[in-house]
């Protein structure tokens, strides 16, 4: 059956003046992420990524890493939704988490708000790009940690409280596998990130 790898992209740049630009320590990420491909030498026959430089950029260097030549067809609906709008424009301040956790709530729960085209979109990514894949062959999909939580959350069905959970704790160059077959779309593995564990360094596993 066909698989797809949701891979998230390496850390942006949380405190510069452009926050879509990958920090130094997301491009490490991003190489270390295409070793780990390249370790598992699936039958890749596809690359999708958003259009946001972070990600970009994050599917080139691992792609490199991984000896991967081919190239990255370019998708919105793989985009990250816009986090500075649902908290009015102040990207920092005291507990971040909680007040994104809240604002992703109540966006989650609005029927008439833009929460639905984004999931559905990115649903919709998933099942066409599953759809060009032949059995035994996989692809790759360099998005951001709200696109994999909204198509985890949309296999699994917990409702906003599960999306926001699931978003919260999704690690930067982490590997979310689905396997599609005659009954659909299926959540295989969630937030893998071990192999940026055991370099001797802390740092590298980041959530934002």
């Amino acid at each position: 059956m066909p698989t797809v790898h949701l891979l998230r992209h390496g850390q942006a740049s949380a405190h510069a003046a452009d926050y879509d630009v990958l920090s130094e320590l997301g491009r490490e990420q991003a190489r270390l992420l295409g070793g780990e491909l390249h370790r598992r030498q699936g039958r890749i026959t596809a690359i999708g990524t958003g259009t946001l430089v972070r990600q970009r950029d994050t599917a080139a260097i691992a792609a490199a890493a991984a000896g991967l030549a081919l190239p990255a067809i370019e998708d919105p609906r793989w985009n990250e939704y816009d986090h500075l709008a649902l908290l009015d424009g102040t990207a920092h301040g005291p507990d971040f988490q909680g007040r994104l956790d809240t604002a992703l709530t109540r966006w989650a729960q609005d029927p008439d708000g833009s929460w639905p085209a984004f999931r559905d979109g990115a649903r919709a990514a998933l099942d066409e790009l599953a759809g060009r894949l032949a059995s035994g062959e996989s692809g790759l999909v360099f998005t951001s940690g709200g696109v994999v939580a909204a198509i985890c959350a949309s296999l699994l069905g917990p409702g906003p409280g599960g999306f926001v959970a699931l978003n919260r704790i999704t690690v930067n160059a982490s590997v979310t596998t689905v396997v599609v077959g005659r009954r659909g779309a299926h959540l295989l593995s969630f937030n893998d990130h071990a192999y940026l564990h055991g370099r001797g360094r802390s740092d590298l596993v980041t959530f934002r």
